[in-house]
């Protein structure tokens, strides 16, 4: 079973009021396992590119199937693969893969603060579902 939309958005929520906690305005995505958009917020303050580099984390992580962190941005494959989707995937740090019963239906990303801020809102947001 794939992620739900009331799935998606609780853990929309849970990253925002986890940014909120630690003072950062935040953009959180959450796309589905074939990288599409399912929920999507961005906090009033948030940097507009913020939304962007959210839904490219998220696409990235699920694309790749690692987190986002994990997607090694200087890899010649890497660039070559990232050519052919259109600017869609963001190799950096605040992404993580969503599973259920070890499958992956999806990922979460955040942007707006550090890679490592973003990160763990992401992860408060994974915690919720």
């Amino acid at each position: 079973m794939g992620l739900t939309l009331g799935e998606a958005n609780r853990m929309v929520q849970a990253a925002i009021d986890e940014a909120d906690r630690i003072n950062i305005k935040l953009s959180v995505s959450v796309c589905d396992a074939g990288g599409h958009l399912l929920a999507f917020n961005r906090m009033e303050g948030a940097i507009f590119i913020s939304a962007v580099a959210a839904q490219g984390k998220a696409f990235g992580a699920v694309g790749f199937g690692r987190d986002s962190s994990a997607i090694p941005a200087d890899s010649p494959i890497i660039q070559a693969i990232m050519a052919t989707q259109g600017g869609k995937v963001i190799p950096a740090q605040g992404a993580v893969l969503v599973t259920k019963d070890g499958e992956v239906v999806g990922a979460i990303g955040g942007s707006g603060g550090t890679a490592q801020q973003d990160e763990d809102c992401a992860k408060v947001g994974l915690a919720a579902l």
